[in-house]
């Protein structure tokens, strides 16, 4: 039945999103042009910030890239930024484009490896409280000295993949059975509570490996992409880099492997979710049905994939050539020696990463309107005009309370910036520059754990496909990451007030 074009065009904006979400988006677009010109381009910044936010928190009603991009086309409509700025800025951060096309797809060739391994891990180890410590040591360890978000990224795809057998199998499939894991009308009836105590598991396990890439990313130049920054404007090597950060980074990493054990043993924040045993029969006869079935040309590929992830960790180790391009490279060796060749194959494996690509664009804007409109200078400039003994820890809270709530790369980018400046005008001495930039460091990998727009692993958390599968929502992650946030903040704060 024909319906008249105003009922068809409203259907179709934002699509299935509720009505008083497009509303709401709607009244973003109305009220931001006046707030420019009665108010100024300054408040309509803030403005525009928090609405952006607004549609990440929103991200399971919509993906964020629609109504976010929305808002960002207006910004530079109405004189916020300029085209030339955002390209600016997506230039200056095209090494995290080229992680997030390449690397990703890269895990992704990488994926029958890894579920063995992790089915293995997860089989063997039965007590829930060493197996949240250990995903959580083992992303810190790793994101010391790879890439957070390729970490990130090796987590997501285990756990979609532990997620997609016990989907399948409680829908009543077959292993090699297709299946759509989105539909939860398949899943027959005795496996439903079953199922959403696994969800729960599974977003346990999420958050404490993504907490861990904050953990370890903090604490080595190639931790996080504005570690590398930091260091070069300081002049200083891996090792170092290292030394310096360690005052604040290891206290901080003992007070997070810490918070993950009372967690897990308290149950608080809706953490301590146990395996149920069924869950774990299913994954049980899932790893032995596949033992069984394994080929040698299937030992050849696991073998294949697994010496491609040991090129992976030496040449993000060694820094060999720039994350993207070592991620480009894996691809190529991980299809080459595994007999992928279609084009249709290779392409699937980039489905993932690109729509949060083009998000990670869209948020561009959003810098490129905040350095533009200078709305961090009053802040910037405040904690410059303190005494120099107490510069140090309100660095550490300025960069922290802005990476919550814009980008941790571009706010360390911004004060390093603004603190080499005022090393080479003199108005400070190479040892309080050297307080400063630790403090800019810590301040912006730590706090930002606090909301999934403070990381980039944790933004590619929320908005991958696994997130709505185990009903990992902003909400949801703001809570379940407020006592991480709380006690390592404190912590941080401690060690460079009293430490530095």
């Amino acid at each position: 039945m024909n319906q008249p074009f105003h009922l068809a065009f409203w259907d179709n904006f934002l699509g299935q999103s509720s009505t008083w979400y497009k509303l709401t988006i709607i009244a973003f677009l109305v009220i931001n042009p006046i707030v420019a010109f009665v108010a100024g381009p300054f408040i309509a910044g803030w403005l525009l910030i928090f609405e952006f936010v607004f549609t990440l928190a929103m991200a399971l009603k919509c993906y964020p890239l629609q109504p976010g991009g929305l808002i960002a086309m207006q910004a530079v409509i109405i004189g916020l930024t300029t085209p030339e700025s955002v390209y600016q800025e997506t230039v200056h951060n095209f090494p995290v484009i080229m992680l997030l096309m390449f690397m990703v797809a890269g895990i992704y060739f990488l994926k029958e490896m890894l579920l063995l391994v992790f089915t293995k891990i997860l089989l063997g180890i039965r007590s829930k409280k060493l197996l949240s410590l250990l995903f959580c040591a083992l992303a810190a360890v790793l994101s010391a000295f790879l890439d957070a978000l390729t970490v990130i990224a090796v987590v997501i795809s285990v756990s979609a993949g532990f997620y997609g057998i016990y989907h399948k199998v409680a829908s009543g499939k077959g292993y090699d059975h297709s299946h759509d894991e989105t539909d939860d009308a398949q899943v027959h009836e005795l496996h439903r509570e079953d199922l959403d105590q696994f969800r729960a598991f599974l977003r346990n396990l999420m958050m404490h490996a993504a907490i861990g890439t904050a953990l370890g990313g903090v604490t080595t130049l190639v931790g996080e992409p504005q570690n590398l920054l930091i260091a070069k404007e300081a002049g200083w090597d891996f090792m170092e880099f290292f030394y310096r950060m360690a005052p604040v980074s290891m206290p901080v990493l003992v007070v997070g492997l810490l918070t993950c054990l009372l967690l897990e043993t308290f149950k608080w924040f809706s953490y301590g979710v146990e395996l149920r045993p069924a869950v774990r029969d299913i994954l049980r006869d899932f790893d032995r049905h596949t033992s069984e079935r394994r080929t040698t040309r299937d030992k050849a590929i696991i073998i294949a994939q697994a010496l491609t992830a040991v090129f992976l960790v030496v040449a993000l180790a060694n820094h060999l050539a720039e994350v993207g391009m070592i991620g480009l490279a894996v691809i190529v060796l991980a299809t080459v020696f595994t007999g992928v060749t279609e084009e249709h194959r290779i392409g699937h494996a980039f489905q993932e990463a690109l729509p949060f690509t083009a998000l990670l664009v869209v948020f561009f804007v959003i810098v490129a309107v905040i350095d533009q409109q200078e709305l961090f200078t009053p802040v910037i400039d405040a904690v410059l005009a303190l005494e120099p003994d107490l510069q140090g820890s309100m660095f550490y809270l300025a960069n922290g309370v802005l990476s919550m709530i814009s980008d941790n790369v571009f706010v360390a980018t911004v004060y390093i910036s603004e603190v080499k400046e005022a090393l080479l005008a003199g108005d400070i001495s190479r040892e309080q520059f050297d307080i400063l930039t630790i403090a800019i460091n810590t301040g912006t990998n730590i706090p930002s754990v606090a909301t999934p727009n403070g990381q980039a692993a944790f933004l590619f958390l929320l908005t991958s496909a696994l997130a709505p599968l185990i009903r990992l929502s902003y909400g949801r992650m703001v809570w379940m990451a407020l006592p991480y946030t709380v006690t390592m903040t404190a912590t941080g704060f401690w060690a460079v007030t009293v430490l530095l």
